[in-house]
C-alpha cells in the first residue's frame, strides 16, 4: 500500500457517492530501511494504516502504522510527513490521539520494539515539542519495561501550546507600490498602494518593549507562524517582554501589488523596493489590541529585525539603508553576496556528505560527462532509460531530474541536504536515505548488475552504484509525477515549455524566478571538468538563463523590466557592501555546512572578520537558529550557544537604546 486516501462519505452504504478530498503518498517520507516492515507481514503491507485521526489545527492528519511501528503527522495540504517516531520507541499495535494539552497519548502493544524482544503493553504520552514522557499503565508478558528518555520528539507549526495562539489573524497593511517615484527604473512610475498581510503575537508583550520583525522572505507568511511560537522571535520577546512581527514580503503569499505577474508588473519586485517595504512598515504600523498598539513606530519604539536566507540578506540590507530608523537586527544565512554561477552550493554535500556515496555519485557523474562529451547519442538513450527518464529530450532536464536528491539547479521537488535540520520536527533526512540507497552492500542482484549495462562504454569500467542510484531516482523522484503514463516523464522533468513559463499568474516560484534573473544570480553550476561534480557539466548558465527569456518577455510599458540577457544585474543587489557590508548593531549567523554559505557573510570567499557581531555555527546548517523548542537549556549544545549569543547581542542593543534615550530599564519590565 503506497498511499493513505480518505473520502467524505455521503451515502453510508456505499462508497461510490463520495469526495477524495485527502491523500499523501508514503514513498518520499519512510525509508524502508528507518520503518522496515515487521516480519510476519508481506509487503503488500506496507504500510498498513490502523487510525487515522485529523488534528485540532485542522491543516493535519495524525496517522498510526500498525506494520512498520510508526506514528505520523502528516500535513494536509502538502502531504508532507512532518512528524515521526519509529520503532526505536514503539512496538506493534498502537492508536494515537491528540490530547488537550497538545500531546499525543499512544496505546502501544506489540514485540517488535527494536531491541525489546519480549511483548509488553503499555501507554505513553508523547509531547513533541521537547521529549516524549512515558507513563506506564500496564506490563504484560514481561517482568521489565525499558523506559526511554532524552529522545527530541518536536512540535509541528503551528500547534500552540500552554493557551498560547494556535494560528494569527492576518492584518492588512496599506504599502506603496512604489517607494522610488522619480527613479527611471520604475517608469511609468506609480503612487498607487497594494495590501500587504502581517501578523502579531503580544503574548510576552509589556509596554516599553521591542518590536520584533520577522521577515517573510520568499514564501507566505502563515510559514512563518513557528518562529512566534517557538523558534527565535518567540525567545527573543520572552526574554525583553518584545512584541513578535511576520510581515509577508511583496509579491507573495496574498501580498500582490497587481492582478498578475507580467513582466511590466514585476518591475517593481527588487530589492530596493522590498527594503523600503520594511522602513515604511516600521513607521506606520498599528497593532490592534495591544496597549498602546498605535504609536509603537519607529524611530519612537527599538526595532529590530530578523530574517533567514533571503529574507536574511534583506534585513541586513534594511540595517544599512535605513539605520537611523531600524533599531538592530539579525541576519541569518543572509545571502548577500550576488554572483551569476554558483557551482559552490555543492561544496558542503562534497565535503561533509558519506564519502562513500559520495564518491559513487562523483565517478557517476564523470561516467555521464564522458558519454556526453564523446557523443555517445546510443548510450546516452540507454542511461536515461535505466533512470526512467528515456522521453526527455534535453540533457540538461536529465541532469537536473537525477540531482533532484541533492539539490538540482532552482528546483527542490524532494528534500535536500539544504532542508537537513537540527530539530526533528523540521529534519528531512531523504539524503542519508538516498546515500543509504547508492551504498547499499546487500542490494538484490537485479540492482546491482544494472552497474555493468553500460561498462563496454567506459572501457570496462563498472558504474559502481549506477543501478541503486537509478532505482532510488525511478521509486521517489519518477514516481511523483502524476502521469498516468510514467513512460513519458516529458509532462513534469522537461523545462523545454516555454509556454509554462510565459504563464503570468501570481506565484511564488514565478516571483522568485524574476529576483533570480534580474539581480540575485546564483545560477547552481557543477564543477569544471578535473574536479569531482555531483551534478553533470552539461548543465551550464545559459540552461538556466533560458527560463528567464522564456519568463518575462518586454511588456508595453517597462522594456527596463526585462531581464538581460546576460544574466542579472548584480550591482543592483551587491551595493549595500557584498561580503563587506556593515550597520550598527547588525549582527550576522551563518551555517558551516550549509549550501549557501559561500554568498554569505562568512563564505569562503570572503575576507576574515573578526568582532562580536558575527557567529559561525560550526557544522550548522540553513538558518537553524530560526527553530526552537520553547526551552533553550533542552536545545543541542550547538544551537543553545547560537540562541544565547542573539540574547546577548538584542540585551546589549536594547541597553544601548535605554541609555541613548534615558527611558525605562530592561529590569524594571
Amino acid at each position: 500500500m503506497e498511499y493513505i486516501v480518505l473520502y467524505v462519505i455521503h451515502d453510508p452504504n456505499f462508497p461510490f457517492n463520495s469526495n477524495r478530498y485527502f491523500d499523501a503518498s508514503f514513498g518520499p517520507y519512510l525509508s524502508c530501511h528507518g520503518f522496515p516492515l515487521q516480519p510476519h507481514y508481506t509487503q503488500e503491507h506496507y504500510a498498513l494504516i490502523n487510525s487515522v485521526l485529523p488534528m485540532r489545527d485542522g491543516r493535519h492528519i495524525l496517522a498510526s502504522m500498525r506494520s512498520v511501528s510508526a506514528v505520523v503527522i502528516i500535513e494536509r495540504s502538502t502531504g508532507k510527513f512532518v512528524w515521526k517516531l519509529d520503532n526505536s520507541i514503539l512496538a506493534q499495535q498502537h492508536c494515537a490521539t491528540e490530547m488537550e494539552n497538545w500531546n499525543m497519548l499512544i496505546f502501544d502493544n506489540g514485540a517488535f520494539r527494536k531491541g525489546i524482544p519480549t511483548m509488553f503493553t503499555r501507554a505513553i504520552e508523547v509531547d513533541r515539542l521537547i521529549v516524549p514522557i512515558m507513563k506506564l499503565l500496564s506490563a504484560l508478558l514481561t517482568a521489565t519495561v525499558v523506559a526511554f528518555a532524552g529522545r527530541t520528539a518536536a512540535q509541528i507549526g503551528p500547534l500552540g501550546e500552554n493557551g498560547r495562539p494556535t494560528n494569527y489573524t492576518a492584518y492588512n497593511f496599506t504599502q506603496r507600490i512604489d517607494h522610488f517615484q522619480n527613479s527611471p527604473r520604475y517608469a511609468p512610475n506609480t503612487n498607487a498602494t497594494f495590501t500587504q498581510r502581517y501578523w502579531f503575537d503580544n503574548t510576552y508583550y509589556k509596554p516599553g518593549g521591542p518590536v520584533f520583525l520577522y521577515i517573510g522572505g520568499e514564501v507566505s507568511g502563515e510559514s512563518r507562524f513557528s518562529n512566534l511560537e517557538t523558534g527565535i522571535i518567540q525567545i527573543l520577546a520572552n526574554a525583553t517582554n518584545g512584541l513578535g512581527v511576520i510581515l509577508e514580503n511583496r509579491y507573495y503569499g496574498e501580498s500582490w501589488p497587481f492582478e498578475n505577474s507580467s513582466t511590466d508588473n514585476l518591475r517593481f519586485l527588487t530589492t530596493e523596493q522590498t527594503i523600503a517595504d520594511n522602513a515604511y512598515f516600521a513607521q506606520h504600523a498599528k497593532f490592534p489590541n495591544v496597549t498602546g498598539g498605535d504609536n509603537l513606530t519607529a524611530p519612537g519604539t527599538p526595532w529590530i529585525l530578523y530574517g533567514g536566507s533571503l529574507a536574511g540578506a534583506q534585513t541586513a540590507f534594511s540595517l544599512v539603508q535605513y539605520s537611523g530608523l531600524l533599531w538592530g537586527g539579525i541576519a541569518a544565512s543572509g545571502v548577500i553576496h550576488a554572483v551569476h554561477g554558483y557551482p559552490e552550493w555543492y561544496n558542503p554535500i562534497q565535503k561533509n556528505g558519506p564519502q562513500d556515496c559520495i564518491t559513487r555519485i562523483n565517478k557517476i557523474i564523470d561516467k555521464v560527462d564522458y558519454l556526453i562529451k564523446t557523443k555517445n547519442t546510443g548510450a546516452i538513450q540507454q542511461l536515461k532509460g535505466i533512470f526512467g527518464l528515456g522521453s526527455l529530450t534535453s540533457l540538461g532536464d536529465f541532469a537536473m531530474t537525477i540531482a533532484f536528491p541533492l539539490g538540482g539547479p532552482m528546483n527542490y521537488p524532494t528534500n535536500t541536504w539544504q532542508e537537513l535540520n537540527w530539530y526533528p520536527a523540521y529534519d528531512a533526512p531523504d539524503f542519508f536515505a538516498f546515500c543509504n540507497s547508492v551504498t547499499d552492500l546487500n542490494a538484490p542482484a537485479n540492482i546491482t548488475a544494472v552497474d555493468l549495462q553500460l561498462a563496454n562504454y567506459t572501457h570496462g569500467s563498472p558504474w559502481t552504484g549506477l543501478g541503486a542510484y537509478a532505482n532510488y531516482v525511478k521509486e521517489v523522484i519518477v514516481s511523483t509525477c502524476p502521469s498516468e503514463d510514467l513512460i513519458d516523464t516529458t509532462e513534469c522533468f522537461s523545462t523545454q515549455n516555454q509556454t509554462y513559463y510565459a504563464d503570468i499568474t501570481n506565484s511564488g516560484d514565478r516571483s522568485y524566478l524574476y529576483s533570480t534573473c534580474t539581480e540575485q544570480g546564483a545560477y547552481q553550476l557543477p564543477q569544471p571538468y578535473g574536479t569531482p561534480s555531483l551534478l553533470s557539466r552539461v548543465i551550464d548558465l545559459n540552461y538556466t538563463q533560458q527560463w528567464c527569456s522564456w519568463a518575462f518577455p518586454e511588456g508595453p510599458l517597462s522594456p527596463q523590466a526585462v531581464p538581460s540577457l546576460n544574466g542579472p544585474n548584480l550591482t543592483w543587489y551587491n551595493k549595500y557592501g557584498d561580503f563587506n557590508l556593515s550597520a550598527p548593531r547588525l549582527a550576522l549567523i551563518d551555517g558551516g555546512s550549509d549550501v549557501w554559505r559561500d554568498v554569505c557573510y562568512h563564505g569562503h570567499n570572503a575576507s576574515t572578520r573578526y568582532g562580536e557581531h558575527q557567529f559561525l555555527i560550526t557544522g550548522g546548517g540553513h538558518h537553524w537558529d530560526s527553530y526552537g523548542i520553547l526551552n533553550i537549556s533542552a536545545e543541542p549544545d550547538f544551537i543553545r550557544a547560537a540562541h544565547q549569543w542573539e540574547l546577548r547581542q538584542v540585551l546589549t542593543w536594547l541597553d544601548e537604546w535605554d541609555h541613548k534615550h534615558g527611558t525605562w530599564k530592561r529590569d524594571e519590565l
